[in-house]
Order: structure tokens, then sequence, then C-alpha cells
């Protein structure tokens, strides 16, 4: 371990004993806790400027006056050195495998970032945490970490960072395919991909914020696969493709048809968050398909598309609601 991070590790271990006592699924990933305070969230979350509610440091459609997608939360620093940069030590949210470091901060708007893996209730979720300073010794690739683990300090690359809004940017994700590297290479020609599978497009966020909240202490027993399984349903699309890897991944998110089970799987109906999370699959036998298309659209809650419209995953035209082309370009991307 590098000297700032030895010196951190130790900080940060009264806070990682205080999460692990709670035994909940994830553990805040700095010493920064007032989350939990009542009014705590402007001391949680980094706003985009002074001027600007906390709530622009949150997940979801909270920038650009509802159009812009904020895809982790970002949480801010409470320890500085003299020149007044962050010192804070990040730490890994949950008992995991490193799955990759970016150790070069101009490649990615993350910055120097690290992603690792969780299985929790059999579901694979992958943490990421990004602008970070500096990266804790022998953190690589297979690397196996405990929950509240330093991994890294706080810091401020890969974007236009003040001091005084100095973050971790966290994110909860699904894999959406093994095959992104190849997909990506097909559809985005002459595009570099410095990071293979571990693009951020191919990490479709949760809302940490929500997780975080259902784990708050006194609160009923949370459930992580219940979470994903209860997501908001923004519309539903058909697919005539049976062998992706999202269906071996998530197993606990593919649904049972006996119609299906009896005659053949000759497609699946899949549910689709905002953000376009694929949170249910269903399969569909052939005699239950009418459409010959690859990709079918079957139904938009019009209502939560209103709430959360900043992916611009669908349209509504005089015909009635259609995929947009970023729409069709991440089912294309899932089933690839």
């Amino acid at each position: 371990m590098s000297g700032l991070i030895s010196r951190l590790a130790s900080v940060a271990l009264l806070a990682v004993a205080a999460n692990l006592s709670a035994q909940t699924p994830f553990q805040f990933p700095t010493a920064n806790h007032f989350l939990y305070e009542t009014g705590g969230e402007i001391k949680f979350l980094a706003p985009t400027s002074p001027d600007r509610p906390w709530t622009t440091g949150s997940f979801g459609c909270v920038r650009t006056d509802g159009w812009q997608m904020h895809e982790g939360l970002d949480i801010r620093s409470l320890q500085h050195d003299r020149n007044g940069e962050p010192t804070d030590p990040v730490m890994a949210a949950a008992d995991g495998t490193v799955m990759y470091v970016n150790f070069k901060a101009g490649l990615s708007n993350y910055g120097k970032y690290i992603v690792i893996r969780h299985v929790i209730e059999g579901l694979e979720i992958y943490s990421l945490y990004g602008h970070l300073s500096e990266i804790a010794a022998g953190i690589t690739p297979g690397k196996t970490v405990r929950g509240g683990e330093v991994i890294a300090v706080m810091g401020r690359t890969g974007q236009r960072i003040n001091k005084d809004r100095a973050h971790v940017h966290f994110e909860l994700n699904l894999l959406v395919n093994d095959n992104f590297a190849a997909w990506y290479k097909r559809n985005a020609p002459g595009e570099k991909n410095d990071h293979g599978m571990w693009n951020g497009q191919n990490l479709d966020g949760l809302d940490p914020l929500e997780i975080f909240e259902g784990e708050r202490p006194g609160a009923r027993k949370f459930s992580l696969l219940n979470y994903v399984r209860s997501q908001t349903e923004l519309c539903r699309v058909l697919v005539r493709a049976t062998n992706f890897p999202y269906l071996r991944r998530y197993t606990a998110l593919v649904l049972t048809n006996p119609v299906a089970e009896k005659e053949g799987v000759a497609g699946y109906e899949i549910a689709l968050n905002y953000n376009g999370v694929a949170f249910a699959l269903m399969p569909r036998a052939a005699s239950e398909i009418k459409s010959p298309a690859k990709i079918q659209l079957l139904s938009v809650n019009a209502a939560e598309y209103k709430a959360h419209p900043c992916r611009k995953l669908v349209v509504q035209h005089s015909r009635g609601w259609q995929l947009t082309e970023k729409g069709r370009r991440e089912v294309e991307m899932l089933i690839y």
C-alpha cells in the first residue's frame, strides 16, 4: 500500500466496523454516512454547482431539466490535505472480486476507476468507483476484496471537477453483455473502446440511493433481488433471440411460461425500466409470437416515460409509440 492509502486505511477501520455490524448487502464506499441523518442529503451528495440542488448529484434524470441521465451517486469528500485536495479512503461496498481497473485518467470520463463484481442473493452486481486519485497497491483484476476494504483514494480525475465538489462517483450496475466489445466494434466502427466489456455503456445502473435507503438501519429487511425484480416498467419488448449471455447471468430474472416449456422457446418478452435495465424476461413459444420482426415494441408505460424521459428509449408519434434509435440500440446490445 502507498503511504497515503496506508495512513487512511486505519482511519477507515472504524467506519468499516460500523458498516459490518449492520449486516446489509452494501456498505457506503466512504466514511460519509450523512444520508442517514435527517436532511443530510446535501452533505452526502455533491451537486453539479453550489446553486444547484443536491439532487443533481443523485441517480436518474436529474440534470439538464430532467433530460440528462446521471447513472450513479456523487458522494462528497470529508477529508482534505493542506492544498484542499480530497484524501478520503474509498472502500469496497461489499465482498467481491476486482474485475477492472483503469489507471489512465485521460481514457475515461470516470477518470481512474475500479469495477468490482459482487454476488448477492444469487444476483451479479457490479460496483464502480470513479474519479479516483490513487489506486491501492494490489488492486488489480482477479483480486478478492472484503466489504470495507480500502481500494483507493478519492480524487478529481476524468473531468473538470472543482475541489469544492470533489467526490467519488459510485454506481451499482447489471452487466449487459459479455460480447460487448465485439458488438461495439461492429456497431461503432472507427470509434475506440479503451475498456473492452468494462466500458460504461455495458453497465446498466440501478439507483444506489434507493438501495441505501432500503438498507437504512431500523428499516424492514431489504432484498436486493426483490428490488431488482420490482422495478417500474417503462416498456416491454419482444425479441426473436434465445441464446444471449444475459439469460445465463441473470437466471433469477427469467420467468416461467408453461407454453414455452412445452413447445420450445422462440423468443423473449422483456420488461425494461427507464434506464434500460432488463428486469423480467419471459420466454415465449413460436405460437405466441405474431410478428416476424426481430425486435418488437409491445407496450409503453406513458406515466413512467413522463416521469423519467432522459434515456430517450421510446418516443410517441401520431402512429403510436416506437423505440428510438437509442432504444433499439440498447435492446440489440442486450441480445447480441
